[in-house]
């Protein structure tokens, strides 16, 4: 899988532009604060709907404009397919493919697959949980691409869960009665969300062990194993892999905290509350693994979704966002041996120094918002 072409219009500094991609290595080159990021990220987010810098869409609009566009002829062996976004603020968007509007935004989701790494994921190792769990979701959903809406309907449950906890203590018996409801939708779609995160875990945990011993430098780093182990906010559920199973744990947990749930006006039970805990060789990554081994472990957990994803039948498309310039001689050139096969791998440097020589291929300058090709 490929992008042939990208098309902008008022997305972030671009008012327009127009690009013609190659297969293999592509590096877009440029001081930093000139737009060679934010081509990037206008491909990933055609893929994944979401933004590795930001929270909401407003700040992907380009200042003074109502509305972003983003186009892309994807190619995936003898097919082609032109998906194009339509970023408004305040309103819904709107997705197309081949010109044919789409019922939904997010059934745009999955049909570009993208794995990007960004000096940003080293939140995934020293961060909050809501990094791992948004990793996990990313890649559940690129994977099955109907879980966009599992997670929707969880999110929509949470919030509308918290809003009737905030107010049913204080109240009559009538929320206390709707509660129920909105319990047992919390359980049913967080046992399914919940279910998916353990089998990707399952899945992903031989890769990641694999990648950080191909990245990570030194003899004893070849040796380690990386664990990825699953930290839910009802223990045991871990155990289980049928999300029946989980969703009557979840449900059998929140009725014994509805008391602690009603005073403090929140959902403490769900996937929400849920985190992963990765750890290398004997110790826990995170308060032990030195600043290598931490970006050596981030690079390994994106590396690993790319061999899943490529196990599914297509290479998707890798994104690596300014990270040469963060990684010593050594990670930056057992990165570059180990993606140089991809079938596309989109560069962006500061500098044409930091593009490993595995990776030099067709380049753009990107400067000022102007991109020009060099070949």
């Amino acid at each position: 899988m490929h992008v042939t072409r990208l098309e902008l219009a008022d997305f972030r500094s671009y008012g327009s532009v127009e690009i013609e991609l190659r297969p293999g290595p592509v590096a877009f080159v440029g001081a930093n604060g000139q737009g060679k990021t934010n081509l990037v990220e206008a491909i990933d987010y055609l893929a994944t709907l979401d933004s590795h810098r930001v929270s909401s869409d407003t700040p992907l609009v380009r200042a003074g404009a109502e509305r972003a566009i983003v186009r892309a002829q994807l190619q995936r062996e003898d097919r082609s397919a032109l998906l194009e976004l339509e970023i408004t603020p305040g309103r819904s968007n709107r997705a197309r493919v081949n010109g044919n509007p789409l019922p939904r935004v997010r059934d745009l989701v999955g049909i570009a697959r993208t794995v990007l790494f960004s000096p940003e994921d080293l939140a995934l190792v020293k961060g909050d949980p809501s990094d791992r769990r948004r990793f996990l979701d990313h890649l559940v959903v690129m994977r099955t691409p109907r879980f966009a809406g599992v997670k929707a309907d969880y999110d929509r449950v949470l919030k509308q869960r918290n809003t009737l906890l905030k107010t049913a203590g204080r109240r009559s018996n009538v929320e206390i009665s709707t509660l129920d409801i909105w319990d047992e939708n919390l359980a049913r779609t967080g046992g399914q969300l919940v279910a998916a995160r353990l089998a990707l875990l399952d899945a992903l945990a031989p890769h990641a062990t694999d990648a950080y011993r191909d990245v990570a430098a030194g003899a004893a780093a070849e040796r380690q194993v990386v664990s990825l182990v699953y930290k839910p906010s009802v223990e045991g559920v871990e155990e289980l892999r049928d999300p029946d199973d989980i969703a009557k744990a979840l449900l059998d947990e929140i009725g014994r905290r509805r008391r602690e749930e009603l005073e403090r006006g929140i959902s403490l039970v769900g996937p929400h509350r849920d985190d992963v805990l990765l750890g290398i060789g004997d110790l826990p990554a995170k308060g032990y693994a030195s600043h290598g081994e931490s970006w050596s472990l981030a690079l390994a957990l994106r590396l690993a979704a790319f061999a899943l994803l490529r196990e599914d039948g297509d290479d998707p498309i890798l994104i690596l966002d300014d990270v040469f310039a963060e990684l010593d001689s050594d990670r930056r050139s057992r990165l570059a041996a180990r993606v140089a096969g991809a079938e596309q791998v989109l560069v962006t440097a500061a500098v044409e120094g930091d593009v490993p020589t595995e990776l030099v291929g067709q380049s753009f300058d990107v400067a000022g918002a102007v991109v020009t090709p060099r070949d």
